[in-house]
């Protein structure tokens, strides 16, 4: 039985984990909309070596609450924060994928005394016309279908590459039973939510390191888009991991493990893009 536990935080009762050793450094791990906390299942064991890693199940997902929207990109950096302050973490390490990258991303510019370093992975940072277009598109979809099996098919097609698909059946019954999993409409709360993103002309201001991590066939958060916020980020640096669409953590575990291990060690990783 996995331990959890319930923590109450900003209007939403959060499920959260806790793994590694008192005294170490902290990691926060945000995840994916329509992930859960154990898509990060592959790599707690390498992180917790160095780190006490705390990951949590994002409102509206897994066993976390679901309050009535609508929610803002301000909503989830203010949960990731209160989660912080529950378990008297001054400063973290933040690794965040899609959305979760995003909200490292606010965590990073609105409260930067918090943040130790922070990796970003298959993320955006803006909301250009076709991305909004996106999310109205499956916000229909839902709709149409009465829940969240009106976008289970499209988001795996999104989150793996083919080969993979056909070679990891078991992971992909895994990332299905996460989105269909879902509260509806905590779903479409946070993809309300981030029809408003707008951290783009911000990265400037970004003090903590920071890693921006690409999968190499990810569509939704291409390598040149997080090539370009790196390149917006003063000392930031970048990684491309491949095989992998948008969910790298679960496709190519092994190489993604591997970077974000070295990047929390201090060591240098990837290419330096930004001055």
């Amino acid at each position: 039985m996995i331990d959890i536990e319930k923590v109450s935080v900003n209007g939403a009762v959060l499920a959260t984990r806790v793994d590694g050793e008192a005294g170490k450094p902290w990691l926060v791990l945000s995840n994916s909309l329509a992930c859960t906390l154990e898509s990060w299942d592959a790599q707690v064991p390498a992180f917790a070596r160095t780190h006490r890693v705390l990951r949590y199940d994002t409102r509206g997902h897994g066993r976390s609450s679901a309050p009535q929207g609508p929610y803002q990109m301000a909503t989830f950096v203010a949960d990731l924060v209160g989660l912080m302050d529950h378990y008297g973490i001054d400063q973290a390490d933040i690794v965040g994928l899609s959305m979760g990258g995003m909200t490292g991303l606010g965590v990073a510019i609105t409260h930067p005394e918090r943040v130790r370093s922070l990796a970003c992975c298959a993320a955006r940072s803006d909301a250009i016309a076709p991305f909004v277009e996106s999310w109205n598109t499956r916000i229909a979809a839902i709709r149409a279908a009465g829940g969240m099996a009106g976008v289970v098919d499209f988001t795996i097609e999104r989150w793996f590459t083919p080969d993979f698909r056909a070679a990891r059946p078991d992971v992909i019954e895994a990332a299905r039973a996460m989105i269909l999993g879902c509260d509806t409409e905590g779903y479409i709360s946070c993809a309300e939510a981030l029809k408003g993103l707008d951290y783009k002309r911000h990265l400037g201001a970004i003090t903590a390191p920071t890693l921006y991590v690409a999968g190499a066939s990810d569509g939704g958060a291409p390598p040149a888009a997080l090539k370009e916020m790196a390149s917006l980020t003063p000392g930031a640096r970048f990684v491309e991991i491949a095989p992998a669409a948008h969910i790298i953590a679960m496709e190519n575990p092994d190489a993604f493990t591997a970077t974000l291990t070295a990047w929390l060690s201090g060591a240098s990783v990837g290419e330096r893009i930004a001055a």
